[in-house]
């Protein structure tokens, strides 16, 4: 186990993934103090951190200075919009994840802990799970999945060149928790899509299409795994999910809705004509992906991490929903609620 003192530097601090994670290494004795790096800084003040406003993406901001002493490097950032302009989305994405790893490289930080996602790895099987050995080459016609496997490519390189560094990459599926509701409902919504028609529980009847099967897990539990990945010797990738696994009769279930045989084209079509003429944030790509994405095994994590997901995904997502509802969020400007974004431009 790693000894008390442990300086973490968190790239991405303040959105859906970084909050929880701020939150759970400041609880925890073992971290001495946190360093979270952000393009907008919050009035957010939790346990042990401090803040800096950087913009990985820009060549001229220096992250090695703000990596110098650092015991881990935690690198979430990733920009999800705009779609419609996949150059600056890969510039964050692809370019600016290569200058932190560079940066970490150049200082000597001992650790990289590395957000990936289940859409990293290549089309897999629905009915058996796979472990962190399934190819991460992506779904070929999504910019997400193809810029995540792109980013393991990097680190593939980066894991030969420096041994000495030790490198842990999580791939999560979806995740989920109360105050992070709005901001994804803003991502891949759209400004003209009303919130309460994406609301699941709203639904009478849920169209069940081939291949829709997903893993997902609440945040503060991906949290809690990234701080067993920081304090732990553990090398490698790591599968995080909570059960069930979501489909259609899982969800109908919850909402007492009743299922209907659908196939895929006519969503993908509606998806693809609403992303085309910006009424939805979400494009159609993704819809493809999702259909193609694995169901990972996440005994590794279990074992490796100690690590067990306190919430199922039904909780999770009852919880998201709940924040949808009630408008929640947090003092960061990612997590800021309609009412919070507006007063802070006055």
């Amino acid at each position: 186990m790693a000894s008390p003192g442990m300086r973490v530097v968190v790239v991405g601090a303040t959105g859906n993934v970084g909050t929880s994670v701020v939150q759970t290494l400041g609880a925890d004795q073992r971290i001495d103090s946190i360093l979270g790096l952000a393009r907008r800084l919050p009035t957010w003040s939790p346990a042990k951190t401090q803040w800096a406003s950087v913009d990985i993406s820009d060549d001229s901001s220096d992250l090695a200075g703000h990596f110098a002493g650092a015991d881990v490097v935690v690198h979430l950032a990733w920009l999800f919009q705009p779609t419609h302009h996949p150059a600056t989305i890969w510039r964050t994405n692809v370019h600016g994840s290569t200058r932190v790893f560079d940066a970490v490289a150049a200082v000597g930080v001992p650790a990289l802990i590395y957000a990936s996602f289940v859409g990293a790895y290549s089309p897999g099987p629905k009915d058996r799970t796979v472990d962190e050995s399934w190819p991460t080459d992506g779904w070929p016609e999504s910019a997400l999945c193809q810029e995540k496997a792109y980013v393991e490519r990097v680190l593939d390189t980066f894991e030969l060149q420096h041994p000495e560094i030790r490198v842990v990459r999580m791939r999560p599926g979806f995740m989920f928790k109360r105050e992070a509701a709005c901001e994804q409902h803003r991502l891949f919504r759209g400004p003209l899509v009303p919130k309460r028609l994406t609301r699941p529980e709203r639904m009478p009847a849920m169209p069940n299409i081939p291949g829709m099967r997903y893993q997902a897990l609440h945040t503060d539990d991906a949290a809690e795994a990234f701080l067993q990945a920081t304090v732990r010797p553990v090398r490698g990738a790591f599968n995080l999910a909570a059960e069930p696994v979501v489909d259609t009769p899982m969800l109908a279930e919850m909402f007492g809705a009743r299922t209907f045989p659908m196939p895929g084209w006519p969503i993908r079509a509606a998806v693809s004509a609403a992303w085309r003429t910006h009424l939805l944030r979400t494009p159609p790509s993704l819809f493809d992906a999702v259909r193609h994405f694995p169901i990972m095994d996440t005994a590794r994590a279990r074992t490796e991490l100690d690590w067990t997901p306190r919430y199922t995904v039904q909780a999770a997502l009852q919880e998201w929903l709940a924040g949808l509802r009630e408008d929640a969020g947090m003092p960061t400007p990612p997590l800021a609620t309609p009412a919070r974004a507006a007063s802070s431009t006055r």
